[in-house]
């Protein structure tokens, strides 16, 4: 058997799943000289998915395995959640992933196998090849030690978690607020929910957990996690916080060329310094109609720059999860009318995709509202952008929370916008304080901290370059 430890990887359709998994790999090959395979399925209907694929697919790097997509239509009915597709997705995949890695000449078989929350049932082919076995969940410790804790949860909580008084306590670790859960525990009854419980506890048979965030980021929480006084003693197993683990800037011949031809960049070039606020709401982030036309004024009101990536107005986030990136609608027939024409000066409006960290790290940028999916909220982070945080679905909850009341790098509307339409004066007051309001100068510090923070980690010697450095090669295995 080859010296050279091989990490198999396997990975849940998303690009919120897949852009971490990639940069994973890539400080596996740069950081432990370990050779990887990527194990994807792919979302049928994302063409942004299957580029990022297609350009990652390099030698240099690693292997990446399309798996097909199995047919689960018999499995899920047409109103399952995203988290049910998912989970079912990833279970009825399990015989085609088998297969390949067992199919894999014995001196190229895996020495590490690394799954995510979702793929925790694949875990029993690690034990088959006697080969140590991670979870790599790209989100927060926070979203961690609830993951950690949910079966205590299921086992101590009587009724639904979103009707209790109390915040739900986990030993050592900021409380979580009922309004701040993960989708999967809004509804105790639903199949999301028992899918939930189930890679909670297959989670703890793993030999680790890797987690994209770092020492000095979520200390307390870290701290907890590894406490046998207090979460540790629920978790039982090592965590190693291993990020930031985010897409690096796009060099040029990449996909940001054309949008350069275009001339977003054109633009942003001659934009004053921080002057502009980036808005977008993650590859499947939609709202109403009625909500859109009040981000709409609220921006025109604010009176500052910005760039806007806009989609068609859908019914849930559910729904354009597996289809974002394809609708070709017109922005007109859903923009206020007149909105271009009287902020053709000032901003920009794009339909449906930008290169998100080519964006951010331009000198021009000020702020960035955002969904505050994990990928993009260390991506803001890491160029030291403030954020106005707008959560959508899955842990997005949780992230604001910890960025407004924790991190103190982001602003928040009064009331969640899943609960009501945030107009349009309070939408301006939010720009206008981190752009440019002068009680809005602390958020604008702060964030810039955390990127040297974040530099630090990855830095020779610093903790997450330490952090990777603990990960089991599998090499002691018998062969």
């Amino acid at each position: 058997m080859s010296s050279q430890p091989h990490a198999a990887i396997l990975c849940s359709p998303g690009l919120g799943h897949l852009i971490p998994v990639l940069e994973l790999a890539k400080r596996l090959v740069t950081h432990r000289n370990f050779t990887v395979t990527i194990f994807a399925i792919p979302s049928p209907a994302s063409k942004t998915e299957s580029e990022l694929l297609k350009a990652a697919a390099t030698p240099k790097f690693f292997d990446i395995i399309e798996l097909p997509p199995p047919d689960i239509s018999g499995c899920v009915g047409p109103d399952a959640t995203v988290a049910t597709v998912l989970a079912v997705m990833m279970r009825e995949v399990r015989p085609a992933f088998r297969s390949a890695i067992l199919g894999m000449e014995s001196s190229l078989r895996p020495t590490v196998l690394i799954v995510d929350l979702f793929s925790t049932e694949t875990l029993s082919i690690g034990d088959e090849l006697g080969i140590p076995k991670y979870v790599y969940i790209a989100s927060t410790a926070w979203f961690v030690a609830l993951t950690v804790y949910v079966p205590v949860f299921d086992k101590e909580v009587e009724g639904k978690y979103v009707d209790q008084i109390e915040p739900l306590r986990i030993p050592g670790c900021k409380p979580v607020q009922p309004e701040d859960l993960v989708d999967p525990m809004l509804d105790r009854t639903d199949q999301q929910y028992l899918d939930y419980v189930r890679s909670c506890t297959n989670l703890l048979k793993s030999d680790g957990i890797l987690m994209n965030t770092w020492e000095d980021l979520e200390r307390k929480t870290i701290d907890a996690l590894r406490d046998e006084g207090l979460l540790g003693r629920v978790a039982k197993v090592p965590v190693y916080p291993i990020g930031p683990l985010t897409r690096p800037v796009q060099s040029a011949g990449s996909t940001s060329t054309g949008l350069r031809e275009e001339g977003l960049f054109n633009w942003l070039d001659k934009q004053p310094c921080e002057s502009v606020i980036f808005v977008s709401l993650g590859s499947g982030g939609t709202v109403s109609f009625e909500q859109m036309t009040e981000m709409a004024w609220g921006l025109e009101l604010s009176k500052q720059r910005f760039i806007w990536v806009v989609r068609s107005p859908a019914k849930s986030t559910d729904a354009a999860f597996f289809t974002s990136g394809n609708r070709e609608d017109d922005p007109l027939t859903y923009l206020p009318k007149g909105f271009l024409t009287r902020t053709h000066d000032v901003g920009l409006v794009v339909h449906l995709w930008v290169p998100q960290v080519d964006i951010l790290s331009h000198p021009s940028i000020g702020g960035f509202w955002s969904h505050c999916g994990w990928n993009s909220s260390l991506e803001s982070i890491t160029n030291g952008v403030p954020m106005i945080v707008w959560p959508l679905h899955a842990e997005q909850r949780m992230n604001a929370t910890m960025l407004t009341e924790e991190l103190d790098v982001a602003v928040r509307s009064k009331v969640l916008p899943s609960k009501k339409v945030v107009d349009r004066e309070e939408i301006k007051e939010m720009v206008r304080k981190i752009m440019v309001d002068k009680d809005g100068e602390a958020i604008r510090g702060r964030v810039k901290e955390l990127k040297l923070s974040a530099a630090k980690a990855w830095s020779v010697g610093g903790s997450s370059y330490n952090a990777i450095s603990q990960i089991s090669s599998g090499n002691q295995r018998k062969c």
